[in-house]
């Protein structure tokens, strides 16, 4: 007689565990990385999807504020209990504390059931206990506007807070804390070889998605609300790809044009690769490096796939790379911190630390040293960090001025004159309107 085995069906609170776990877990993934192999493991339709997201990525950004929500009710076992059992406190905490729609004896219950699972009968009593006493109790209070109270609330460790307090002022910090515990805007990247602007806004309606021209890049487009990447996924048909309107601005800034030579260094995963042959048509010299093997492959497929030929993308390290001064246009899109897509990326506040700036800066001092000398008399270079830390920012930069007189900064289009520093560079907040930290600068070498 056969034997037939029968999958366990996966509900979203088990997913979002799942996801929870393989972010904190040994072998620590992304949340988004996670979060789709899991549900597509389970075989999740939108619904299910959306609600697995919403706690998965919630309960990883408002760590730090649901311990302090649990802290009364655990006590001294807060250190002993079982790591899974610990995530599904937190999940089941951020369900009754910060979801509406969830019912208090639907989270309480589910959460029960998972420590059954995932512990056993004594673990899923404790869960029962705790989160019925929470339910019951008023939402637990921390005053004062100090880092560290800030950051409690805010969920975040206390050296960002403060670090974005110098940064930005206090009269900004609290729109900032705001900010990146909001969903990030959705940004889309429009294949102008493929489509109009106003064109991917007409068939995002037609499809019932709300979405507006960036007010900055011609090629960027970013949706109202919050409409699940697989569908505009799904929709796409060439025309546009996932790129947050902030990714896109270092290109618009850039003005890639018809038959110029383009150097661009740390390609990454070639979003911007990509944004400059869109923009050019096609019609570029173009040279992207990159250290890491696997995304220089990548690059390669997708350019491949957009017909692209023009295009030498290599695998090697910028910082030592040379090459004549005979290039139109730089990009210099350099490795950094990543302080200001904290807001975007959920596990993001989690896994920076307060010596990455320092460690990062000459290395990117390094980097845009060595990519300048590609550039010829009057061309354009970009530079740009999705940082807030001015070490490596307006530090690096200032440091590459000061070394002679052969590059100066160039001005900046009025588009940007909102968000202009007084020394003509572009600065982003995080958090405010959805987008995401960054700096720009624009230089160009003299004749």
């Amino acid at each position: 007689m056969s034997v037939v085995l029968v999958k366990r069906q996966v509900d979203s609170r088990e997913v979002a565990l799942q996801v929870v776990r393989d972010v904190f877990g040994e072998h620590a993934r992304s949340a988004r990385e996670a979060l789709d192999y899991r549900a597509r493991a389970a075989g999740f339709e939108n619904r299910d999807r959306g609600f697995a997201t919403e706690l998965a990525y919630g309960a990883i950004k408002m760590r730090r504020w649901l311990d302090f929500q649990l802290a009364p009710f655990l006590g001294a076992r807060a250190g002993t209990i079982p790591r899974p059992i610990a995530e599904i406190l937190r999940l089941g905490v951020y369900q009754l504390r910060c979801m509406n729609g969830v019912e208090t004896y639907a989270a309480v219950s589910e959460s029960v059931g998972l420590a059954r699972r995932y512990g056993h009968k004594g673990t899923a009593g404790l869960v029962n206990a705790v989160l019925r006493r929470l339910a019951e109790a008023p939402v637990r209070e921390l005053p004062g506007d100090d880092d560290d109270a800030l950051a409690v609330r805010a969920s975040l460790p206390t050296w960002i807070v403060a670090h974005w307090r110098t940064r930005f002022g206090p009269e900004v910090l609290p729109r900032i804390l705001a900010g990146v515990n909001a969903p990030a805007a959705i940004g889309l990247g429009v294949n102008l070889r493929r489509a109009s602007r106003d064109g991917v806004i007409a068939a995002l309606a037609q499809a019932e998605i709300s979405a507006r021209p960036s007010a900055f890049a011609r090629d960027a487009v970013v949706i109202d609300g919050h409409s699940p990447s697989t569908a505009l996924d799904r929709l796409a048909d060439g025309r546009w790809e996932m790129h947050a309107e902030t990714a896109a601005l270092p290109v618009d800034l850039l003005d890639p044009q018809p038959g110029d030579r383009i150097y661009e260094a740390c390609s990454g995963r070639g979003n911007k690769t990509l944004q400059i042959v869109e923009r050019t048509g096609g019609d570029v010299r173009l040279e992207a490096i990159d250290l890491d093997e696997r995304r220089v492959a990548r690059t390669r497929e997708r350019l491949i796939a957009a017909g692209v030929t023009s295009a030498l993308i290599v695998a090697g390290d910028a910082a030592q790379a040379t090459g004549d001064a005979d290039c139109d246009r730089v990009l210099v899109d350099a490795p950094c911190s990543g302080l200001g897509i904290i807001g975007r990326q959920p596990e993001a506040r989690w896994r920076k630390d307060p010596g990455d700036p320092v460690r990062l800066a000459p290395l990117q001092s390094a980097i845009l040293a060595a990519s300048a000398q590609r550039l010829k008399p009057g061309g354009t270079l970009v530079y740009a960090v999705c940082s807030t830390d001015e070490r490596e920012s307006e530090g690096v930069l200032e440091t590459f001025l000061a070394h002679g007189d052969e590059f100066v900064r160039m001005p900046l289009p009025e588009r940007y004159a909102e968000f202009a520093t007084p020394a003509g560079d572009v600065r982003f907040a995080p958090g405010i309107a959805g987008r995401d930290g960054f700096f720009i600068a624009r230089v160009t070498r003299k004749g």
